[in-house]
């Protein structure tokens, strides 16, 4: 398999590859379009109900399957970038606890709520791949069925392949790391 990665991407390691449930795909372009395919089924599920359950490690685990063996599982091994991995349970239930008091107490707007969920969801890095589909696929998710707001644009561009589009959303996310929202906020409504 070549599976070279774009500006931004988490790499797989050897033993991640593995889990490849599909084993047809040898470049990432395939491994791209099943994984978009795979997303939009799971976008069809998401959206088809409302899901009271948003808030909760459980739901975030169970959106993806059909490409990865190991989907649902939180990765075991380090990143270039993400918390280490025996950090990820506590900091998804914490991310969610803390959305959740957002929500109550009105403490930001609907779109920095999502947002910062997003930011801090990426931070968290919780799977061994396609961590930014499913984080943006969750913070939709929370913006139509808990904050009852439209879903991002998220740039009105391609987030997967490498191009000016991705550099603009990696460069948000970044500043996003040094506690300035506005690139990130004024992007995904882009």
């Amino acid at each position: 398999m070549i599976f070279d990665n774009p500006s931004g991407a988490t790499p797989l390691d050897p033993d991640e590859a593995e889990g490849l449930l599909l084993p047809h795909i040898t470049m990432r372009a395939e491994l791209d379009r099943w994984e978009q395919e795979n997303i939009a089924e799971a976008e069809a599920r998401a959206f088809r109900r409302a899901h009271p359950d948003i808030l909760t490690d459980g739901f975030a685990k169970r959106l993806f399957g059909l490409v990865w063996r190991w989907a649902g599982s939180y990765r075991k091994t380090g990143k270039n970038i993400g918390l280490p991995a025996w950090q990820i349970a506590t900091e998804l239930r914490t991310l969610c606890d803390d959305c959740a008091v957002w929500i109550e107490h009105d403490v930001y707007t609907a779109d920095e709520i999502a947002v910062r969920f997003h930011h801090r969801l990426t931070a968290i890095l919780p799977f061994a791949n396609g961590n930014g589909r499913h984080a943006r696929l969750m913070t939709d998710i929370l913006l139509a069925n808990l904050l009852k707001k439209p879903r991002f644009t998220w740039g009105s561009g391609n987030l997967v392949d490498a191009g000016d589009c991705r550099k603009q959303y990696i460069n948000a996310l970044r500043a996003a790391d040094r506690y300035d929202y506005g690139p990130l906020l004024a992007f995904v409504r882009s």
